[in-house]
């Protein structure tokens, strides 16, 4: 079993910054890809951004390319989702998830078997 706690969520003025951390713990996730995702209220679940295990292969939603970088320590069992440039419709419950090793998709949610209790972030404009 796996277990995913993610931290560092909260309110934040438009333009700021917050930085996400996703600690696992059960097993190693070393080989494993990693993702966030987040739900904003009254949308779908969608896709954030997803390292693969050596964090050799990033991939990130079109919304948040420039300003939102995914990174991992293997050895610290940990992601990362270092968010800047912040808007108001950023704001939504992050989540993140472990998938496994070898994936097609990094990007659908199908992908990711073990998922986190999700983190607040919310940005006022």
């Amino acid at each position: 079993q796996v277990q995913l706690v993610e931290f560092g969520g909260g309110l934040v003025q438009a333009g700021g910054s917050l930085r996400l951390s996703c600690a696992a713990s059960g097993r190693t996730l070393r080989r494993v890809v990693m993702g966030w995702f987040r739900k904003a209220p009254g949308k779908e679940r969608e896709f954030v951004a997803a390292a693969s295990w050596s964090g050799g292969s990033t991939y990130y939603t079109d919304s948040v390319k420039g300003r939102f970088t995914i990174s991992r320590d293997n050895f610290m069992n940990t992601v990362y989702l270092q968010m800047n440039s912040l808007k108001p419709e950023d704001t939504a419950v992050y989540y993140c998830a472990a998938g496994t090793t070898v994936y097609s998709d990094a990007t659908d949610s199908a992908e990711y078997t073990y998922w986190g209790q999700g983190t607040q972030v919310t940005v006022s404009s």
